[in-house]
């Protein structure tokens, strides 16, 4: 077996050390720390010729990286601990890469590794680091083949290969029939980290999510959206509180929404991010749609949980009365507070309700105290006693949306007006760039409904009582101190903005029609491109179709495809041409310096002139791929002003 020369060894370092740079994110900081030292005791060793090191060294360091691995996972099962693992295994296999076979072992192994890059993310950045490894790694495996060449011209080379390749992959994309649900995703953890809401609220919940600037969905209106006043995205219902934490009641759920649909509607197509829960966070109140459920509390809901990218197509009618006829099991668990809890509020409630002329006035009379308490909102609040609203409305006064929606509920219960938690998403912004409402988790907001007998559950939302800027304009512009928002949603720094609405357009496009690429999406394409509602086996002909043309494409480029070989080639037969017409024909088994020594012998006087270029042909077709290429012309230039007599 043939031993690596150094920039065999170079690009194989270079693979595996851009293959490995996305993982560190992922990885142990002490697995990463050793792939590092790992990889830089190979390039000390190919820098300083020195040998490789011992096998039972290889062997304790091999136990190391699995010790490591369990001591963090404690398996060595799943996506995380696999990927771990692989890691330093491949850092570890470069120290005893020695042949060209290890190296092809080292290719393997990047190439699956730049594959697990996507078991955590599908971002464009993910797949242009990914694009950047293989090309690397192909220039590794073209190093292993051939002779030594400048870094450049190999990495060109294995471009070059790489766009070969991109029409059949399009084909391949295109056609292959798609798979419903995550491509890129283990059953066992795919869907252990994604965040967002849950079907519990306590204090500081909202906060924490007010700090994401991550995308928990967008949505695409045929028409103008709803002013940001109306746009509440319907998420969990909370009803039973325990003092301190709310949580969301029973549910009974239907194919046909519990309202009849009434005013102004909404077209818009939702796209929202795995959250890995049944709820699809549309705006109140949507028409009945195929496929989807609906709550008795009015929550539209998926048949499986988001566990990836889904698209739904909804139609909503904000303005729609909702629980005018309730049913007396959901009122009174929307009028039960726990005992010994917040007694200061029970006796504000109650004060309430005896000022009241009707009770239909509570809400109202409960809004102006909050005005008149001068509460502040603030993603920074102070701590809270064991009587969390009580602690909130009339010591601390500082809290966030879910402070104002929990203190509201029990007031009004308190004063015996049913009411509940609503908690969900409100408002969005524009992107200008593509006309998209994006709302981030940092929209995530609690709110109020509240039951008056014939008007149903109405909405009432206590933040804007006190931060009115937060509904109107976001939470930014509610906030009086934002540098704990995330650098992209700073109200001060206008710049940025352009920056991320042209970078969300661009993810947005990438999810749409790559990432969010579906069985869907497929029939769509395909049916705009008169292919009617194609089955597997259309879709089997299309793309054996469709490969057939693009590799007889690339066939008859490569049969056409004219080398530098082909133009020594030419200029050699041109020189066989002028020197047959004048008598000195060459036969067809004589070779070309065989053919200069013969007419060497038989004509004098060119001797030197046809072994020179006999000589420099020879070198050009037959010697290495990095000849100069100031010969090759030196020798088309002599060939082409050769007259021979």
């Amino acid at each position: 077996m043939s031993s690596l020369r150094p920039d065999q060894a170079g690009w194989l370092m270079a693979s595996a050390a851009i293959t490995l740079l996305p993982h560190t994110a992922h990885l142990p900081l002490a697995l990463s720390a050793i792939c590092t030292l790992l990889l830089a005791w190979r390039g000390t060793l190919v820098h300083g010729g020195r040998a490789l090191p011992h096998r039972a060294l290889l062997m304790a360091l091999a136990a190391t990286i699995v010790a490591i691995v369990l001591i963090e996972f404690h398996h060595l099962f799943g996506k995380e601990p696999g990927i771990a693992l692989l890691a330093g295994l491949l850092s570890l296999k470069l120290l005893e890469t020695r042949s060209v076979r290890d190296g092809r072992a080292v290719v393997l192994l990047c190439f699956f590794m730049q594959l697990g890059q996507f078991l955590y993310q599908q971002n464009m950045a993910i797949a242009a680091l990914a694009f950047i490894g293989t090309i690397t790694t192909v220039a590794s495996l073209l190093a292993l083949q051939g002779f030594a060449e400048p870094p450049r011209a190999r990495a060109l080379a294995a471009a070059r290969l790489i766009l070969q390749g991109l029409p059949l992959m399009l084909v391949l994309f295109v056609l292959f029939p798609r798979v419903q649900g995550p491509l890129w995703g283990l059953p066992a953890d795919a869907y252990n980290r994604v965040g967002g809401l849950s079907d519990s609220m306590a204090p500081g919940d909202f906060a924490r999510l007010g700090e994401s600037g991550a995308i928990a969905f967008r949505a695409r209106f045929e028409g103008d959206p709803p002013p940001p006043a109306e746009r509440y995205w319907r998420g969990p219902v909370l009803t039973r509180f325990d003092g301190h934490t709310w949580r969301s009641g029973p549910l009974r759920s239907g194919e046909q929404p519990a309202y009849r649909p009434q005013g102004i509607a909404y077209p818009y197509t939702l796209t929202l991010e795995a959250h890995n829960n049944h709820w699809l966070l549309a705006l109140d109140f949507p028409a009945a749609t195929p496929g989807l459920r609906f709550t008795d509390d009015y929550q539209l809901l998926a048949r499986e949980p988001v566990q990836n990218r889904q698209r739904v197509t909804l139609l909503s009618y904000p303005h729609t009365p909702v629980g005018v006829e309730e049913t007396v099991f959901n009122l009174r668990a929307a009028l039960a507070l726990p005992p010994g809890f917040n007694p200061r509020t029970r006796e504000l409630g109650q004060r309430l309700r005896a000022e009241a002329k009707n009770p239909a006035d509570i809400p109202a009379l409960a809004i102006a105290h909050f005005r008149q308490s001068r509460l502040s909102y603030t993603l920074e609040p102070a701590p809270l006693g064991r009587d969390d609203v009580d602690s909130f409305l009339f010591d601390t006064k500082q809290g966030f949306c879910e402070h104002f929606a929990a203190a509201f509920v029990v007031t009004l219960r308190a004063a015996g007006i049913p009411a509940r938690v609503v908690t969900g998403y409100q408002g969005g912004e524009i992107n200008p760039v593509d006309g998209t409402l994006v709302i981030r988790q940092s929209d995530a907001h609690a709110w109020t409904e509240a039951w008056l007998p014939g008007r149903g559950w109405i909405r009432i939302d206590p933040t804007a009582a006190s931060a009115p800027q937060r509904i109107e304009n976001g939470l930014a512009a509610a906030l009086p101190d934002s540098t704990r928002l995330p650098l992209m949603l700073r109200a001060d720094l206008a710049w940025l903005h352009g920056l991320r609405n042209r970078l969300d357009a661009l993810n947005n496009s990438w999810n749409q029609w790559v990432l969010g690429y579906n069985p869907a999406r497929q029939k769509e394409l395909l049916s705009g491109l008169g292919f009617g509602q194609p089955d597997w086996q259309t879709l089997t002909a299309l793309m054996g179709g469709g490969s057939l043309i693009v590799m007889g494409g690339l066939t008859l480029w490569a049969l056409r495809r004219r080398s530098s070989a082909d133009a020594i080639d030419r200029s050699w037969a041109l020189l066989c041409r002028r020197l047959a017409s004048i008598g000195l024909p060459r036969d067809a088994w004589e070779g070309p310096l065989d053919y200069a020594h013969r007419l060497a012998r038989q004509r004098p006087d060119l001797a030197e002139t046809l072994t020179s270029l006999a000589t420099d042909y020879a070198r050009l077709r037959y010697g290495p791929a990095t000849a100069d290429p100031l010969q090759s012309r030196r020798f088309h230039h002599s060939i082409k002003n050769f007259r021979p007599r």
